[in-house]
């Protein structure tokens, strides 16, 4: 088997995996999203360890305690990442899996409009278009609920913001899992402590298979992590670009076929015109991809150069965000 077609299936695998959670996290109960996530926390680092072990990858942590930029980059990214963890816990445990899928179909756009924001890129007029769905999506959808659907903006906007910083951290992607999750470490086995001094925990109260389903989180979340690496390395990043809605895709099947999650018109109005949104911006960078690939850069005069060498030229508006900017997802969900 080709290194592309096991980082394929690996990948498919890792998007699969993220889209069955919420079948997972309902079994979790009596325990609350809080101390789910603590127990997340604390039970994804010793995975972690074990894990640098094996692979003997020490030396990096040195050099990260010496760099106060990233450490501080680590830390904000750690604190996104428990807010999207917590938040989708929650969604999912609150009977809410479809406004956790749509948090994930908005990411790309929340994302875009970081591109915009804080880097001062520029859009295409389709992408302009694809935004402009995208906001209207949202306000249909507050109609639709009759509230903000906070779960949802919460989830995307955290999750952007993580990997807009993961993109600035530059780290591997299991180098990065450790950090962060050593970050949060000492809070949440704090939490846990606290919870088991005054009783209110649920670990070793529910039962055993309860305690072996709270000790497992730290695992489902190591292994997706670890296919979806290999197949970041492996396959090409537009590949990954689109794999990346199975996970929402599935959870909102989930949602609306096994929890019979109620799905007005208006509901699927919004909920239509976020796909249309995303089909945009899908066929846009496919078409500016193919563009980009086709433009080679004229020789200049007695440089010697010729068509092919590697030396390219950007593409027509050189700042244009991309569809879509994909972090390192082992963290999501």
């Amino acid at each position: 088997m080709g290194s592309e077609r096991r980082g394929l299936i690996l990948g498919m695998a890792a998007y699969l995996m993220w889209g069955l959670f919420p079948l997972y996290w309902p079994h979790l109960k009596p325990a609350g999203a809080v101390e789910v996530l603590a127990h997340r926390m604390v039970w994804s680092l010793l995975c972690m360890i074990v894990l640098l072990a094996a692979l003997r990858q020490w030396s990096w942590i040195r050099e990260l305690l010496r760099t106060p930029g990233k450490l501080i980059s680590v830390t904000l990214a750690a604190v996104m990442i428990s807010i999207n963890w917590g938040t989708y816990i929650y969604g999912v445990n609150h009977d809410q899996v479809v406004e956790t899928s749509l948090g994930y179909f908005i990411t790309p756009l929340v994302l875009i409009g970081i591109g915009v924001v804080v880097l001062g890129e520029r859009l295409r007029r389709v992408q302009w278009a694809a935004v402009a769905m995208g906001v209207a999506a949202v306000v249909v959808l507050i109609v639709a609920y009759g509230r903000v659907p906070w779960i949802a903006l919460t989830l995307a906007s955290s999750f952007a913001t993580y990997g807009y910083i993961k993109k600035r951290m530059n780290l591997p992607a299991t180098h990065s899992m450790a950090a962060e999750t050593a970050v949060l470490f000492l809070p949440a086995l704090g939490y846990l402590t606290w919870l088991a001094w005054t009783g209110d925990g649920t670990f070793g109260h529910e039962g055993t298979p309860h305690a072996l389903m709270l000790t497992t989180t730290g695992l489902i979340t190591v292994v997706p992590m670890l296919c979806f690496a290999v197949a970041a390395n492996s396959v090409p990043l537009s590949t990954i670009g689109m794999l990346q809605y199975l996970a929402p895709v599935i959870q909102f099947g989930i949602g609306v076929a096994v929890y019979h999650e109620p799905m007005p018109g208006a509901r699927w109005a919004g909920f239509g015109l976020v796909w249309m949104a995303l089909a945009i911006l899908t066929y846009d960078a496919i078409r500016q991809s193919r563009r980009n690939r086709g433009v080679v850069p004229p020789a200049a005069p007695g440089s010697g150069s010729a068509p092919g060498s590697e030396d390219t030229v950007e593409a027509a508006e050189p700042r244009a965000v991309p569809i879509t900017v994909v972090p390192e997802r082992e963290a999501a969900q």
